[in-house]
C-alpha cells in the first residue's frame, strides 16, 4: 500500500492543465496554512511586533530571489530540458550537480557577508525602524539567511522534478515550509520570543528539501561534487541569468521601496502592507504561478523542436485559462475586501482601522491581480526561446513607473499605504500589454480573434459578477447577518461570493468563452479517474516529454 502511494505521488502530469490542477491543489493547502500562520501571528502579536519579522525577511528573501530562485531556476529548466532531450539523463544529471554546487558555493559567501553586514543593509531596507526594533530586527535576519541554503537546494529538486512533468512531491514541498513556521509561532516563539519565528523559518526550510530527497532520487538523479565551471550548459544558464539578473535586482529594488515606504510611515504600515500581499497572492499563487509553471517545460519542448505553430496555441490557451480563473477572484477580492480580511486576521490585536486599511490595499492590488498573473506566463514564453533580454527591459519600464508613482502618491501627495498597491497595478498593467506586444512581435504576430476578443469577453463577466457581488453583500450585511459573529461572517462571504461567481459563469457560457467547456471536461475527467492502488509499479519512464 505505502509503495502504490509513493507511485501514485510520482505520476507523470501529461497536460498543462493536469499538471496546474495538482500544484493548484498543493498550492491552496500552502497558502492555507500561509494565512493560518499570519493569523496565529497577529494572535500572538500585534501589528508592529509582527512587522520585525516581516521586516527580517526582506533581505534573505531578496538574495534568493535574485541569486536563485527567480534568475536561476528559470533559466535551468529550458537548459536541462535540452540537454536531457539530446544528450540524455547521465549528462543532463552531471550538468545539475554542477549547476547546484556552483550555487551553493556562491550564494553561501553571499549570505556570510550579508551576515556580517546585516546592520546597514536593514538600515537600507527598512529606514523607518531603529532602537531594540532595528536590533531584533537584524538578529532574525542573520537566522533567516541560514535558510535560505536549504531552499537553493529545493529550489533545483524543483526544475528537475518539473522537466520530467512531475508536481506533486514538489508541490508539496512549501506546505511543509509553512509547518515549519507555523511550529516555530507556536512551540518556539513561547521560548525564545519573535526569534523563535527565525527558527521556524530554518525548520520549515529543512523540510521543504527533505520531503523531496526520496522522490528526486527515485527520478536517477545522483549528486557528484563537480564544478564543471566548462560544461557548455552551466556557460548557458549563467549567460542567460546575467541578463535576467537586472530584472530581478530591479524587481527586488521595487518591493524594498514598498516596504522602505511603508516603514516611514508607520511601523504597523509594513505589517499591513505584508498582509495586504499575500491575500493579493493567494489567487496568483493558485492560478497564476501553477498555470505558468507548468506551462513551461511545454513550451521549451515545442520550442526545442521548432513547432512555432504548436507554441504559440499553448500560450495563448495558457494565457486565456489564467485570465478565466483570475478575473474573478479580482472582483471577489475588490468587492469583499472587508469580509475576507477580517475571516483572515480578525484577532483582537489586529484593530478594526487595521482591517479597514489592509482592506483598502488589497483592493487596490486586485486590480492588477490578473495581469501580474499573465506576466508569469508570458515571461516564460520569453524563457522558453531563451530570450532574457525582452522580458527584462519591460520590467525594467514597468517598475521605473511603479516607484516614481509609489513615491509620488506616498511622499509627494501624502497618501497612505494602500497607494503603493495602486502604483502597482497600473504599473503592472502596463507592464502586461508591452510583454503581449513585443512577443506577438518575436512569434509574427497573434490574431485580435485569438488573443483579445477572449480575453474582453471574460474581462466583462467579471465586472457584471462585481456588481452582482456587492449587491447581496450589502443586503445580508445590513438587514439579516449580524457580522460580528465569524460564522456569520462566513456564510455572507460564502454566499456572495457563489452568487457573484454563478453571474460569471452564466455570462460566460452565453458570450461562448471556450474556457469554461474546458473546464468543464477537466472537472469530469477527474471525476471518471480510477486509480489502481493494486498496481505495484508504474511504467518506466523513457524520458519522452509528450
Amino acid at each position: 500500500m505505502v509503495k502504490s502511494l509513493l507511485n501514485l505521488l510520482a505520476l507523470r502530469q501529461s497536460s498543462i492543465l493536469s499538471g496546474a490542477t495538482v500544484l493548484m491543489v498543493a498550492v491552496f493547502a500552502s497558502r492555507f496554512l500561509g494565512l493560518i500562520r499570519d493569523r496565529l501571528l497577529v494572535q500572538n502579536f500585534d501589528t508592529s511586533e509582527a512587522a520585525v519579522f516581516f521586516a527580517a525577511f526582506r533581505l534573505p528573501d531578496l538574495l534568493f530571489q535574485i541569486l536563485i530562485f527567480g534568475s536561476l531556476s528559470v533559466a535551468f529548466i529550458p537548459v536541462f530540458t535540452e540537454i536531457l532531450h539530446k544528450k540524455g539523463e547521465i549528462e543532463a544529471f552531471k550538468f545539475a550537480s554542477s549547476i547546484l554546487n556552483l550555487s551553493l558555493l556562491v550564494f553561501g559567501l553571499v549570505v556570510i557577508l550579508s551576515a556580517i553586514f546585516v546592520g546597514p543593509l536593514n538600515s537600507l531596507i527598512v529606514p523607518g525602524f531603529s532602537g531594540e526594533q532595528k536590533i531584533l530586527t537584524d538578529r532574525i535576519t542573520q537566522i533567516i539567511l541560514i535558510a535560505q541554503m536549504f531552499l537553493v537546494v529545493g529550489t533545483f529538486f524543483f526544475g528537475i522534478a518539473h522537466t520530467y512533468q512531475r508536481f506533486i512531491i514538489p508541490a508539496l514541498a512549501p506546505i511543509f515550509y509553512n509547518l515549519g513556521i507555523i511550529i516555530g509561532i507556536i512551540f518556539l516563539t513561547p521560548i525564545f520570543g519573535i526569534t523563535g519565528l527565525g527558527l521556524g523559518v530554518v525548520l520549515g526550510a529543512a523540510l521543504h528539501v527533505l520531503v523531496q530527497v526520496p522522490f528526486i532520487k527515485s527520478l536517477g538523479f545522483k549528486y557528484q561534487l563537480t564544478f564543471d565551471f566548462l560544461n557548455s550548459g552551466v556557460k548557458e544558464v549563467f549567460r542567460l541569468m546575467s541578463i535576467r539578473n537586472f530584472g530581478l535586482i530591479a524587481e527586488q529594488i521595487n518591493e524594498a521601496v514598498g516596504v522602505a515606504l511603508a516603514s516611514l510611515l508607520t511601523y504597523s504600515s509594513v505589517t499591513l502592507l505584508t498582509f495586504a500581499t499575500h491575500l493579493f497572492a493567494v489567487p496568483i499563487g493558485l492560478f497564476g504561478a501553477t498555470i505558468a509553471q507548468a506551462a513551461l517545460p511545454v513550451l521549451s519542448k515545442e520550442y526545442s523542436k521548432d513547432d512555432l505553430v504548436a507554441f504559440k496555441s499553448t500560450l495563448l490557451t495558457t494565457m486565456h485559462q489564467i485570465l478565466f480563473l483570475t478575473l474573478p477572484a479580482a472582483a471577489i477580492l475588490i468587492v469583499l475586501r472587508i469580509p475576507v480580511v477580517r475571516l483572515v486576521f480578525g484577532a483582537d490585536l489586529f484593530s478594526w482601522e487595521d482591517t479597514v486599511l489592509t482592506g483598502k490595499t488589497v483592493a487596490f492590488f486586485a486590480i492588477g491581480l490578473s495581469a501580474q498573473s499573465v506576466v508569469l506566463l508570458l515571461v516564460r514564453g520569453f524563457y522558453a526561446m531563451k530570450d532574457t533580454k525582452t522580458p527584462v527591459i519591460v520590467s525594467l519600464i514597468s517598475i521605473s513607473l511603479n516607484i516614481t508613482l509609489s513615491f509620488l502618491f506616498v511622499l509627494g501627495i501624502g497618501l497612505g499605504v494602500w497607494a503603493i498597491g495602486l502604483a502597482f497595478s497600473i504599473s503592472i498593467i502596463i507592464g502586461t500589454i508591452l510583454l503581449a506586444y513585443f512577443l506577438s512581435r518575436k512569434l509574427n504576430g497573434f490574431k485580435n480573434s485569438e488573443l483579445i476578443i477572449p480575453a474582453t469577453k471574460m474581462l466583462i463577466a467579471a465586472v457584471a459578477a462585481a456588481f452582482a457581488l456587492y449587491i447581496p453583500m450589502k443586503a445580508l450585511d445590513q438587514l439579516i447577518f449580524d457580522t460580528t459573529r465569524t460564522v456569520n461572517l462566513i456564510m455572507l462571504t460564502g454566499i456572495a461570493s457563489g452568487f457573484g461567481l454563478s453571474i460569471y459563469v452564466l455570462l460566460v457560457w452565453l458570450l461562448d468563452v471556450r474556457e469554461l467547456t474546458t473546464f468543464i471536461e477537466l472537472i469530469k475527467k477527474i471525476g471518471r479517474t480510477k486509480i489502481d492502488l493494486k498496481s505495484e509499479e508504474l511504467p518506466k519512464d523513457t524520458g519522452s516529454f509528450s
